[in-house]
């Protein structure tokens, strides 16, 4: 089912700056998410797999060469090794990541590559000056055109924090709103930064005007900072997307990115999406797990599930 668009709506100043967080409550509730309910067995497999088709598997590395991306896009349309696959289920074979994300400069060979594979996976590209954004808008702007002519089907941009920190919330609003413009028909992604946001109560205000922008996607982090994607912060992120869609009725998607690397990790994600926002954001048109070896460690672990012993480094060769 296509889920519509979020069109952004008119600012709201009001809303945005009533936010309260009560802290305590929120690492409290945090804190319950991966200890109060156990996933095992072929439900937890069950549950990885479903994490596989929510990652977003990304190389955002200065040493990116064209054989890097190309290799990303075989692991990403072929993510587990295909002994495993098929002892897992004939349909399991057919199972994709989410997305290719890369440098917009990269865009065309990912694009080109996916053609090989059946579009089975979106291209996803950074843009606006990632990871600083301290950038003019005019550059930034030029960045998003750029990567949607080389093929890019959704554009992960990163706000200009500063605006955020001073509560410049109009402007960051205009900035946005002209992102969105720039993207097209790409899905916009909005990144936060959370790391360098300050409070949590501005990250929960940074999530309703990137939502009443048009953004169609919030997303945590860009894995440059030095506090990344928390369960803490997901779930102020997740209250943000819940309240805007009780208000408007548009479903906006969530994307935790940074310091994702386990299966564990990736249970947690999971569980809160399901808890805070319901099973209709549990799938890649909604949720996004931004990693680059996270895939590495649940393949390991579904390797236990059908052997009943972990695999040696060599077996799963990182991809």
């Amino acid at each position: 089912m296509q889920i519509p668009r979020n069109p952004g709506c008119d600012l709201d100043i009001a809303w945005v700056e009533k936010t309260h967080i009560n802290l305590p409550s929120v690492k409290r509730r945090a804190e319950t998410l991966g200890t109060r309910r156990t996933v095992k067995k072929e439900w937890q497999a069950a549950w990885l797999l479903r994490a596989i088709t929510c990652t977003d598997l990304t190389t955002l590395g200065g040493d990116d060469t064209d054989s890097n991306v190309k290799r990303l896009c075989g692991k990403a349309f072929h993510p587990i090794r295909t002994d495993l696959a098929e002892k897992l289920g004939d349909w399991v074979t057919e199972l994709s990541v989410g997305a290719v994300c890369v440098y917009p400069s990269r865009v065309a060979v990912a694009a080109e590559e996916r053609k090989r594979y059946g579009n089975r996976y979106a291209i996803a590209a950074v843009a606006t000056g990632f990871p600083s954004g301290q950038y003019p808008l005019s550059t930034r702007l030029e960045e998003i055109r750029f990567a949607v002519s080389e093929g890019a089907d959704e554009i992960d941009v990163v706000i200009n924090r500063p605006l955020a920190l001073m509560k410049q919330w109009q402007q960051l609003y205009d900035e946005i709103k002209a992102m969105r413009e720039a993207c097209g028909e790409a899905h916009l992604k909005v990144i936060l930064a959370v790391g360098e946001c300050g409070s949590l109560s501005t990250v929960y205000s940074a999530s309703l005007v990137a939502m009443m922008a048009g953004a169609d996607f919030i997303k945590t982090s860009t894995g440059k900072e030095s506090v990344n994607a928390t369960l803490p912060i997901g779930l102020v992120m997740c209250r943000a997307i819940r309240a805007y869609y009780e208000r408007t009725g548009y479903m906006v998607g969530f994307k935790p990115a940074g310091g994702i690397r386990t299966a564990k990790d990736a249970m947690a994600w999971l569980i809160l999406i399901k808890e805070e926002l319901g099973d209709a954001w549990l799938n890649n048109q909604m949720f996004r797990i931004g990693a680059s070896s996270l895939l590495t460690d649940i393949e390991r672990q579904l390797f236990h599930f059908v052997t009943g012993c972990y695999a040696a480094d060599h077996e799963l060769p990182m991809c």
